[in-house]
């Protein structure tokens, strides 16, 4: 029993050294065949046999095991049905809800809002806009938007003005629904760092794009899906819980 249990451990060792050379050689060739290539942030095995997976925040490609070819694509399991590249990154975008700073989002909830769900949102967003209008047929739901500037334009003076309104939830969705403007509030007027903590709470996570939700599995939806989709994916998380 001893012999067999050293010689497993011999194994996987020897397959662990492996695997870092692999690493190793993939960093390296790729380093000097594209140098504009993004350092990879991890090299890995992918669930193909012989391919390796290389990934730079959430955006993943593949490599042979010498880093002399490069394939940017999905990679499909044919038995199965499944996309593992989609289920990969699934996987790598989900944000743990209970990290979120709730504190610096503009807050608004329907019936008894037991609920929860959590929005990315840019205030010059016109798919934020549409999700904003499709949030509003939901019911017994909490909505946490967190307001961040990343198109540019008027969205920093936009997203300050709403946080720093008296009525932060009003001044949100008049806005977005209404197209009523914000009341313009001068840099350094009030405290607006929670802007600046969320934008730097996307980028840590990778929230590149608005909208993006959410839910409280930690799962992640980017894009402007309708109350239907959402309903249904709320609907899944308690039937979840219960089984």
């Amino acid at each position: 029993m001893f012999i067999k249990s050293l010689g497993l451990a011999v194994v996987l060792a020897t397959l662990s050294i492996g695997a870092l050379a692999n690493e190793a050689v993939i960093r390296k060739s790729l380093a000097e065949k594209v140098p504009n290539f993004p350092k990879p942030d991890e090299v890995r095995l992918s669930p193909m046999p012989g391919l390796w997976e290389v990934r730079h925040g959430n955006e993943i490609r593949y490599t042979d095991a010498t880093g002399q070819f490069l394939i940017e694509g999905e990679l499909i399991d044919l038995k199965s049905k499944k996309n593992l590249t989609d289920e990969r990154i699934s996987k790598l975008n989900q944000i743990d809800f209970s990290l979120l700073p709730l504190k610096d989002a503009v807050v608004w909830k329907t019936g008894n809002g037991k609920r929860r769900i959590a929005v990315f949102a840019d205030p010059n967003c016109g798919y934020c806009k549409r999700l904003e209008r499709s949030l509003q047929d939901l019911k017994d739901v909490t909505v946490y938007t967190f307001v961040v500037a990343i198109l540019g334009g008027d969205s920093p003076d936009k997203a300050r003005s709403i946080w720093c309104a008296k009525e932060q939830t009003n001044s949100w969705r008049n806005w977005m629904l209404d197209g009523v403007p914000p009341v313009r509030v001068a840099a350094g007027a009030c405290d607006d760092s929670a802007i600046e903590r969320n934008q730097a709470f996307a980028r840590k996570h990778h929230v590149n794009a608005t909208p993006a939700i959410l839910f409280e599995d930690g799962t992640r939806v980017p894009g402007a899906i309708n109350a239907e989709q959402i309903e249904r994916r709320l609907q899944a998380l308690v039937s979840g819980s219960k089984s």
